[in-house]
């Protein structure tokens, strides 16, 4: 049954009919697809080594999502997907250590969720309310799908001094479609609006010659994923630990923030049911396990979240298909393949959706909770979040082979629970 105090068309419990659900996990697998690859892509070209693989980072993706459902009993719909918060200190983890040192490194972070989870389960999870009220998520929130907007705009090509007008076309012509059909869809087409999308602009891409088929065509049917495992590549490397470890204390904000955003699109409240020990275990097991086989470290994706929103749909049977779903396809090379070819200006209009509903979901945390903003005190912490997230701040602290920075939503959310606890309360006369 749908909770009651839910819009949702689908509940966390709800199963949908086999072909929807099939149709809906995969919609899911295109949201993340894009921002799963990416992270192996940046991190290996930055290094100018291959250090991440793109088959291995959808493997821990599905796995780790697979996790995270077992260890929240499958009453929370988040999807798990490569962390870009890594991205930077992977990379300065391998300069350091070898690639060796950044997995270890990465294996330390699941444990360091894991012991996190441990100390709510034993302490409870009011204090996060206190550390995390409305007045920090929300801005937090509206950061995260604000500063995800450049990319959008980057994959359309409206970044450029000559925008080529194929991208336009297929941009507008993928928004448009999504738009439509999530406004005016009925029956099955009104909670598959993404994947009717990227299908439709993908079908236009082709026929403007926009995609390239020839690593499909190439593929093989089957490719094993070349997985890199402690003591059978590698031995333990502890360099990079100083280096990468202290992200996840930043990492551990955003996955609360996204939990709180999820909680307000499905009505529970999933810090307290399932609650955060078990969100935070499940997370922290995946990244965990992404690392040991040598993938990326996991975290809750947004895409997968205003997927939820837009289309009403909470059921884990779906998100678990995903996942299952994303497994098949890393070890399918025509289908990665067909996948990897979804031209970027596709994934750019459907990206203007997914990101602006990030950042309105924000907003709608405070309004739902009616943050006062006459209140001096909410507008220095909400404004300076705001600032810092999406003007580009950067902090970098090096001290011989310890280097760490921290920058944008991570930023942010580290000023505005500091702000919010130290920044006494106004006083009226």
């Amino acid at each position: 049954m749908v909770e009651e105090n839910s819009n949702m068309l689908l509940g966390v419990a709800d199963k949908p009919p086999a072909f929807r659900m099939v149709l809906l996990a995969i919609q899911h697998v295109c949201a993340m697809f894009g921002a799963t690859i990416l992270v192996p892509i940046v991190v290996n070209t930055t290094a100018g080594a291959d250090i991440l693989s793109i088959p291995v980072a959808l493997v821990s993706s599905g796995l780790g999502t697979l996790i995270y459902l077992i260890c929240t009993r499958n009453r929370s719909p988040v999807y798990l997907g490569s962390s870009f918060a890594f991205i930077a200190p992977m990379i300065a983890g391998y300069a350091i250590g070898g690639t060796g040192s950044v997995f270890t490194a990465l294996m330390i972070v699941g444990l360091v969720y894991v012991i996190i989870s441990l100390i709510i389960r034993m302490s409870g999870p009011g204090w996060i309310n206190k550390l995390l009220p409305p007045v920090v998520v929300g801005p937090m929130i509206m950061v995260i799908g604000l500063s995800l907007a450049p990319t959008a705009i980057s994959e359309i090509g409206l970044d450029l001094a000559v925008v080529p007008w194929n991208n336009l076309v297929v941009a507008f012509i993928s928004f448009l479609v999504t738009a439509l059909v999530a406004v005016r869809g009925k029956g099955i087409l009104q909670v598959i609006p993404f994947l009717i999308g990227i299908i439709v602009g993908y079908v236009v891409a082709a026929l403007l010659g926009m995609v390239d088929f020839s690593q499909a065509l190439t593929a093989q049917v089957i490719e094993i994923p070349k997985f890199y495992l402690p003591f059978l590549h590698y031995d333990l490397n502890f360099a990079a630990v100083l280096t990468i470890v202290p992200i996840a204390l930043v990492t551990m904000v955003e996955h609360v923030g996204d939990h709180k955003v999820l909680s307000e699109i499905i009505g529970r409240d999933l810090i307290e049911d399932p609650g955060l020990q078990r969100t935070l275990l499940g997370d922290g097991l995946a990244t965990f396990l992404a690392a040991f086989l040598g993938g990326p470290a996991n975290t809750t994706y947004g895409e997968n979240t205003s997927v939820v929103g837009m289309t009403r749909v909470a059921s884990t049977y779906v998100i678990g298909l995903a996942a299952v779903i994303a497994i098949i396809f890393a070890f399918s090379g025509h289908l990665t393949a067909l996948l990897t070819a979804i031209p970027a200006p596709v994934l750019g209009g459907i990206s203007v959706l997914l990101y602006g509903f990030i950042c309105v979901n924000g907003l709608k945390i405070l309004i739902h909770n009616q943050v006062d903003f006459n209140n001096t005190k909410n507008v220095v912490v909400a404004a300076t979040m705001l600032v810092l997230g999406l003007g580009g701040a950067s902090i970098s602290l090096a001290t011989g082979d310890l280097s760490l920075a921290i920058s944008g939503m991570s930023l942010a959310a580290i000023v505005g629970v500091i702000l919010n606890l130290v920044i006494p309360e106004e006083k009226h006369e």
